[in-house]
């Protein structure tokens, strides 16, 4: 496949090329804050390791999202002001990681619901003909294998433990419901970027991808299966107080200091 820079696609895909950047931006961005939150409370002293090197792995990888962002829209700003310097209305992360922390299991269930959406995403870039992103999914893909067998295996001790793990477990599946199939829900303008070859499938196809995957998982473990994908989707930009919390945490150093870097 040919591949493009962005000043080489025709008009209306750097558009949507800027867009799935953000979205895939602020995906890791957000969940990588969130999570990072667990540092020094998780219930084991192994969690708190790894949950943190997870959070930090997210946090690069929206991080070099945001670079290749900058570098699409050419607008003057850099990554630290893509990520920072935005209200809480303007991030376009996914309705499913607006929710709040919750307990372990809740993070445990929304980190694999989002664990294994993002696989396939990154599946559907992995032949991007925009080389910038497809070099760089392919690093994140090698780094985000061990995120999925850590989570896969939580999933697996939380539903396996009858009482209150898997009870709360099937109590944070029920919460994130109505939007765990946010991650893939198409974006504006996706067919240019199908059309230009940077994406190799629409969300319809990644869902459905998506779904099969996660069912032999979760009929094993006999957990229920997310419901189809509201129609409309809920909006990127329809964000919970949780989130406007949490983004009042991780923007107060740079209100602070708008010279901080990462």
């Amino acid at each position: 496949m040919t591949t493009a820079a962005a000043s080489d696609l025709v008009p209306a895909t750097p558009n949507a090329l800027a867009l799935l950047l953000l979205a895939m931006a602020d995906d890791e961005f957000v969940i990588g804050f969130s999570d990072s939150e667990w540092t020094g409370i998780a219930p084991l002293l192994e969690e708190d390791v790894a949950m943190s090197s997870i959070a930090q792995d997210e946090l690069a990888h929206a991080q070099a999202l945001f670079r290749l962002l900058a570098d699409v829209v050419d607008d003057g700003r850099d990554a630290d002001a893509i990520a920072y310097d935005r209200p809480a209305d303007g991030y376009f992360h996914a309705r499913l990681l607006d929710h709040a922390r919750g307990d372990w299991a809740q993070t445990i269930a929304r980190r694999f619901l989002y664990e294994t959406a993002d696989a396939v995403r990154l599946e559907a870039l992995a032949g991007s003909s925009y080389l910038p992103l497809r070099d760089l999914v392919g690093k994140i893909r090698r780094e985000e294998r061990y995120h999925a067998m850590h989570i896969t295996a939580w999933l697996e001790r939380l539903a396996s433990t009858a009482g209150e793990p898997r009870n709360r477990l099937l109590a944070a599946l029920d919460r994130l419901a109505l939007d765990a199939a946010t991650v893939l829900a198409p974006l504006p303008d996706e067919l240019s970027l199908l059309m230009a070859g940077v994406v190799d499938a629409p969300g319809s196809d990644l869902d459905a991808r998506w779904r099969a995957a996660i069912a032999p998982v979760l009929a094993r473990l006999k957990l229920p299966m997310p419901p189809p994908a509201a129609d409309p989707p809920r909006a990127r930009t329809d964000h919970s107080d949780a989130f406007r919390w949490l983004h009042g945490e991780f923007t107060s150093v740079r209100r602070l200091d708008p010279r901080a870097a990462w």
